[in-house]
């Protein structure tokens, strides 16, 4: 075989070792998954009228329409602290030092553990989406080509914070530190346009939330869902993306290739 079937098939066999994982303990995912639900059904239903305020008005619908797309964002965020836990099990059970052992495509272990939660990401925000259609959210002047490209900048951010998580996972001593060191993917949104306007903070705090990476991938998200302006959210958004992928592959690639610890 050539050295790119190798490389595919050991990465394939990877892949199901960790959907397979996934599936036997699925109460990771779902707690990570109910707290952009939960937060999506408080912000709504609690604060929904008063927050609407500050958008100009509209009640609780202008307000869903809102913050849907930034809670799709969070979904991939939080659902990539699983990611990092993963990696932090299989450094410290002894596993790896196994697999350095066979004659496998060393690279196929870090990809199996990046695609299985690219897959988990879209599924869960495919869920929470279908949580925020039930309670009214509607895109119905986005086009076919405006979907896609949503489609794949939610991949394309998925991919960016699924390998910085696999390189959280590698430096982290244990399961409880990868969770606690991946925690900025949750914190992150909280601090972004996800919830309010940038320009309705504190003069101090917008440069904070402007100049990270969720802000402009909510802004070009709600630009092609909901026809709101996306002025250069999009580049920034697909430059974060790139950079913290190339980022997070390199750093996990060094940390793996080490010697082990």
């Amino acid at each position: 075989m050539s050295s790119l079937s190798l490389a595919l098939r050991d990465s394939s066999t990877m892949l199901r070792r960790n959907l397979l994982h996934a599936r036997r303990y699925p109460s990771l995912t779902l707690n990570l998954l109910l707290t952009p639900i939960m937060l999506l059904l408080l912000f709504v239903y609690i604060f929904g009228d008063a927050m609407s305020a500050g958008l100009g008005g509209g009640g609780r619908s202008a307000y869903i329409a809102y913050i849907v797309p930034g809670l799709l964002l969070m979904t991939i965020g939080s659902t990539t602290i699983g990611t990092a836990v993963s990696v932090a099990n299989d450094m410290n059970e002894g596993i790896i030092a196994r697999f350095r052992t066979m004659a496998i495509h060393r690279p196929s272990v870090l990809v199996g553990h990046v695609i299985g939660s690219v897959l988990q990401s879209i599924a869960s925000v495919v869920l929470v989406g279908l949580v925020g259609l039930a309670i009214g959210f509607r895109a119905t002047d986005a086009t076919a080509l405006e979907w896609l490209a949503a489609f794949g900048l939610l991949v394309l951010f998925a991919l960016a914070f699924t390998w910085i998580a696999v390189g959280m996972g590698l430096i982290s001593p244990n399961a409880e530190a990868a969770s606690n060191n991946a925690m900025p993917m949750i914190l992150l949104p909280l601090l972004s346009s996800a919830f309010v306007p940038v320009d309705s903070m504190p003069g101090w705090f917008q440069p904070i939330a402007e100049y990270q990476p969720f802000t402009p991938a909510i802004e070009t998200l709600r630009g092609l869902l909901l026809g709101s302006e996306i002025g250069n959210n999009g580049w920034l958004a697909v430059a974060w993306c790139v950079g913290l992928t190339v980022l997070g592959y390199f750093w996990s690639a060094s940390k793996f290739n080490a010697d082990p610890r």
